[in-house]
């Protein structure tokens, strides 16, 4: 090793040398050769040696146990091992130090000086989280309390352009009380933009009431889309009940999965949307409705009614503004900042930092038709979130079905899920410029000092591209 190496290291820790030993923590640097190059003060009092005394001294024979040569070696990271000094188990972690591909030594560190030590602080930890996720909690029940909605329309993700059509769509639509039925594939998060159009609308001080017409019983639907009176069938409960439309009254009536409503009920649900008024199952009377409704469906309505298990005209009253979210594989420029949402997500629940996706699992994620959408991503970036070491998401670490190698370059898609060249030479140029940033953007982690440096121009030219090309 080159004395310029040897120096770099002493000039290392000399800098942070006071700060070092005036730490809790107790920190150990070796050189190349696994000699001690630095010890600090609070290490070296619990080993009963002094400092000055062990540096060049090989770190096997100072540290009981210790692993600092095997990382200087291997040139690989160990985090949070136990390991025994003195009779008591201390819990350590080792890094290598790399300058210019080439490891130059080592540092390593004890946190937690016993396991009764680490157990405690373990124990504060989780309360802590506890807290944090009840305080959380606490908020999502007060909306949902207050009105049963607690999306709105900042909590969806995406940057792309056909995510922002769509936002202007919806807050444009959201302000009326206009029907609209909310249309895509599963997995697309229909749910989540009903609750936007009703946190944007004059209703959105009143209740939000969802419907999942495809998980009530057919012979259950009726009372429960309309209520009952007491006495209405063997079972009723005493005083009636009132079903969700009566709920709804003042607010928005959400009925997910329209496609699978039964006839019969087609038929009931068109009459109260005429009459705009309900009338409970026993019930002699009618009740005056003032709702809005939002429906939604992943399923072809219109083959329904071709086939005659959808009502045409019940159509065309739920049909008024139809809102048709894109599935994932139409939106790729927004998977990394999904994928990244989740991830982030994750760790705030957990505590834990957040890994990041390789270049390679990136590439694969990009690749993929996402038949499950958003909620698919969500479970692979669970998963891969769990499993993850290093701080870092593998391609390995994904599904077979997305890391997959004839999956990396799906036909009629462009590699990275970015847009083709076409037009005239400068249009093609335009593109080829846009898509250039936004790999380096994904290569960098959308870290956009880093992007710049890596295109070899300044940050202000940089952001003048991204300005140009509308990449926000």
């Amino acid at each position: 090793m080159s004395l310029k190496k040897l120096e770099k290291l002493s000039q290392a820790a000399n800098t942070y040398k006071a700060i070092l030993n005036a730490m809790e923590e107790w920190v150990v640097i070796v050189d190349h050769q696994a000699k001690i190059f630095f010890i600090n003060r609070p290490y070296a009092r619990f080993l009963g040696v002094k400092a000055e005394d062990v540096k060049g001294k090989k770190v096997t024979d100072v540290i009981e146990n210790t692993r600092m040569h095997i990382t200087v070696q291997t040139g690989q990271a160990e985090r949070l091992s136990f390991q025994k000094i003195l009779g008591s188990n201390m819990i350590a972690s080792r890094f290598p130090i790399v300058d210019q591909g080439e490891v130059i030594g080592a540092v390593g560190t004890v946190i937690f000086h016993d396991t009764h030590e680490w157990k405690q602080i373990n124990s504060h930890i989780k309360a802590l989280l506890a807290e944090q996720d009840f305080q959380y909690q606490k908020s999502i029940a007060s909306d949902k309390a207050n009105t049963g909605a607690n999306f709105h329309l900042n909590d969806i993700i995406g940057d792309s352009q056909v995510m922002k059509s769509l936002s202007a769509k919806v807050t444009q639509v959201a302000s009326g009380d206009v029907t609209v039925l909310i249309r895509g594939e599963s997995g697309t998060g229909k749910e989540l933009y009903a609750h936007a159009i009703h946190q944007l609308s004059d209703r959105a001080e009143f209740p939000f009431i969802k419907v999942n017409c495809a998980a009530i019983p057919e012979n259950l639907l009726e009372s429960e889309l309309f209520g009952y009176e007491e006495g209405a069938f063997t079972g009723a409960k005493k005083g009636g009940k009132p079903g969700k439309f009566q709920l709804a009254n003042g607010g928005t009536l959400f009925l997910d999965e329209i496609g699978d409503l039964p006839l019969l009920m087609q038929a009931k649900l068109l009459r109260v949307l005429q009459d705009r008024e309900v009338e409970s199952v026993g019930g002699i009377g009618s009740t005056p409705l003032n709702i809005r409704l939002i429906t939604a469906t992943h399923r072809p309505l219109e083959s329904l009614i071709a086939s005659g298990d959808f009502r045409e005209d019940l159509y065309y009253r739920i049909n008024v503004v139809a809102i048709d979210l894109p599935p994932l594989r139409e939106r790729r420029e927004d998977i990394a900042k999904l994928a990244d949402f989740f991830l982030q997500k994750l760790s705030r629940r957990t505590g834990r930092r957040a890994p990041k996706l390789t270049v390679q699992a990136l590439t694969a994620m990009l690749a993929y038709n996402w038949p499950g959408n958003i909620r698919e991503l969500e479970n692979v970036m669970e998963a891969a979130f769990y499993t993850s070491h290093d701080r870092k998401i593998p391609l390995s670490l994904l599904p077979t079905q997305v890391s997959q190698t004839e999956n990396l370059s799906p036909p009629n898609h462009a590699p990275l899920g970015i847009t083709p060249p076409i037009g005239s030479l400068k249009d093609q140029l335009n593109v080829a410029e846009r898509n250039i940033i936004k790999t380096a953007l994904i290569e960098c982690g959308d870290n956009r000092t880093k992007a710049a440096k890596q295109l070899g121009i300044s940050k202000s030219t940089f952001y003048e591209k991204l300005d140009k090309h509308g990449i926000s």
